[in-house]
């Protein structure tokens, strides 16, 4: 949730396209100390959602083009946890369990009474669940990236109640390190983080450190083991590489988010837990879902918020923050003067593929800073670190005309190879169509059915 400003009991985004009531209840509540934010419809509000970042929206039932259930659930989609009221006219009772089953928290009914707004408001506002966190909640993650910066809102704000979160992305992408900044701008922030990697360890001894075991509970076993859900209580439990869980473990996780209880290895007494669950992927577990190698009951416990980190590659404006950040942290680690890299070298770093994403371009900085003998590392180093990665970004003349490629290709498929109707499509005269498929060497017949 965005942190109130001082002076302001919270931020009020107000949708409606009646402009009459916009103002009046605009002035209700600035009177009453909230910062408002007043759009016309529903499609303005979700673009002035990141920019305003409201502790609640009140938004009217029936809009033109998209109404207010369809504003809660994309607000549900964008922005997990924050709290939405609908207006609804005449106080119809269909209107009012539409919006309550959809998820809002409540609805006004016109006309407004001005005593239940400013209930409703000041309720919706006392259970936000928004928690006041330190601005270095997500320190760890280095970004400019537009993207990476909308998916930190949509975190912070899910931080905010206790909803399980699924992270999925590529190794190396930084899962377990939004994790943690979920951790930290959370309630449980002063409870324990505890990570444990599914895939790093046998079955049994994966079921013992999640759940604990009592003495004698198996050859070795010579005392009792609390494991990580006790260790956790309280806190939050990231399980990592959930994906590689073995099927038998799957259905005991379950009964624990199911009943809140755990039951060590060898015990017949369940222990009561409290702790949030996170968990993160590389795989793509709808497939497991398909192959039967995931349970489908546990993936929906699971996969109450989804937030998908993107590639290294998706983000290459973040490299120049990210090799400096990391240059620095070496050389605070060795106590040597930090090194920086040639101008030639940045190019480099910026223009190579990164298969292993971010965990990669640390282990390239940390080899570089070890094999340069000088101060300023060479262009040379990191093209011999690089290998068959370096300098694979296509230029913009290359990538234009793969796209223009591509394009006409998909549009001479749906068309089976008709120039006339696939230049209709384009937009395109029929002459400017064929001179563009033949520079990029396309033959339309074919793309013809025989």
């Amino acid at each position: 949730m965005a942190s109130k400003n001082s002076g302001s009991k919270g931020k009020v985004l107000l949708v409606d396209d009646d402009p009459g009531l916009l103002r009046l209840l605009s002035i209700r509540l600035r009177a009453e100390d909230y910062q408002v934010e007043a759009v016309e419809s529903a499609f303005k509000a979700l673009a002035v959602l990141h920019r305003f970042r409201p502790d609640l929206v009140i938004t009217d039932l029936k809009m033109d083009k998209m109404d207010g259930i369809g504003l809660l659930k994309e607000l549900q989609v964008k922005s997990p946890g924050l709290r939405v009221v609908i207006i609804t006219a005449h106080g119809t009772i269909p209107d009012a369990v539409t919006a309550t089953q959809s998820g809002a928290f409540g609805f006004l009914t016109k006309p407004i009474d001005k005593d239940e707004l400013m209930e409703t408001v000041e309720r919706a506002m006392r259970i936000s669940g928004s928690v006041d966190v330190d601005e270095d909640w997500a320190v760890e993650i280095i970004t400019r990236n537009q993207r990476l910066k909308e998916i930190l809102v949509q975190a912070k704000m899910v931080a905010a109640t206790d909803a399980r979160v699924l992270v999925t992305g590529q190794s190396g992408t930084g899962k377990e390190l939004l994790a943690k900044a979920i951790h930290r701008a959370s309630s449980r922030k002063d409870k324990p983080f505890v990570a444990i990697n599914c895939s790093a360890m046998a079955e049994n001894l994966l079921e013992s450190e999640l759940f604990g075991h009592v003495k004698g509970a198996f050859t070795g076993a010579t005392r009792a083991h609390d494991g990580l859900f006790k260790s956790a209580d309280g806190g939050t439990l990231l399980l990592d590489e959930i994906g590689d869980m073995p099927m038998r473990l799957q259905v005991k996780l379950l009964r624990v988010l199911q009943e809140h209880q755990v039951r060590p290895v060898g015990s017949t007494q369940a222990v009561h837990v409290d702790v949030r669950v996170l968990s993160a992927t590389h795989r793509n577990l709808q497939t497991m879902l398909r192959d039967g190698s995931f349970r489908e009951d546990l993936f929906y416990r699971l996969n109450v918020v989804h937030i998908g980190l993107p590639m290294l590659d998706q983000r290459r404006e973040d490299i120049p923050l990210l090799v400096s950040h990391f240059l620095q942290e070496i050389a605070a680690e060795a106590s040597q003067e930090r090194k920086v890299y040639a101008p030639e070298a940045v190019e480099l770093l910026v223009t190579a593929e990164w298969p292993g994403n971010i965990r990669q371009l640390f282990n390239i900085v940390r080899q570089n800073v070890a094999l340069s003998r000088s101060p300023v590392i060479s262009g040379e180093l990191v093209q011999s670190s690089l290998g068959e990665h370096a300098g694979k970004l296509a230029s913009f003349s290359d990538a234009r005309d793969e796209f223009t490629r591509n394009y006409l290709s998909q549009i001479l498929q749906i068309t089976v190879g008709n120039v006339s109707q696939a230049a209709r499509l384009a937009k395109r005269n029929r002459t400017d169509f064929y001179k563009l498929l033949a520079r990029h060497d396309l033959n339309p017949d074919s793309f013809k059915t025989r």
